[in-house]
């Protein structure tokens, strides 16, 4: 007695695995329809099961618009049906997104990082003011802390004040002011502070 075996190596190939085979034969009995009329009958029922088939994508945006686009997919693109949607091209599928451009960092400054720079571009929209001259000293001390925690050892304010002017253009210059900036010592212990209470959560959770 002799059995035909049919091994999935020797099948066609599914588009969209997710849905099976036998979705997949459906698609082909529906592209293989004579009239229209059939073919848009059948296609809203294979919509139906796809859709039975995926609930849990019931509350995504676009949710129906997702299955005809997975049904043209599985069709080569090969199925002439009305529907609902814009139909999906084959060239549409496999065009390739436009690239994504790196992030500008601050200028050779990168220990600073680019929120610096973008708290440095808002600064400079701002009006002269008591306010401004605040913020303006609040970057200062933010980048001296980035700069400790790069480097590791002591900055003088003078060096924050040429890199501020520098990443402002010029627009923020604080090198003929009198203010200082908070010690370097401070910053560190704060630092070192900061550490010490994140172990001592962790060896915490850990007891219990």
């Amino acid at each position: 007695m002799e059995y035909q075996l049919e091994y999935n190596s020797e099948r066609e190939t599914l588009l969209i695995p997710e849905y099976g085979r036998h979705v997949q034969k459906l698609v082909n009995h529906c592209i293989a329809l004579p009239t229209k009329e059939e073919r848009n009958k059948m296609a809203q029922s294979i919509i139906e099961v796809m859709g039975n088939l995926q609930p849990h994508l019931r509350d995504v945006p676009d949710f129906k618009h997702k299955l005809w686009d997975q049904l043209f997919i599985m069709a080569d693109f090969n199925l002439d049906v009305d529907a609902p949607y814009k139909v999906l091209t084959e060239e549409e599928l496999k065009a390739k997104p436009d690239p994504m451009p790196y992030p500008k960092t601050a200028s050779r400054y990168r220990f600073y990082g680019n929120n610096i720079q973008i708290m440095i571009d808002e600064a400079i929209t701002w009006e002269d003011s008591d306010l401004k001259d605040t913020l303006n000293y609040t970057i200062a001390n933010h980048m001296k802390k980035c700069f400790l925690n790069w480097n590791k050892d002591t900055v003088e304010d003078k060096v924050i004040f040429k890199h501020l002017k520098e990443l402002s253009g010029g627009k923020i210059d604080l090198t003929g002011e009198t203010d200082i900036l908070s010690d370097s010592k401070k910053l560190l212990r704060k630092k070192t502070n900061n550490h010490k209470n994140k172990k001592k959560t962790k060896n915490n959770r850990k007891r219990r």
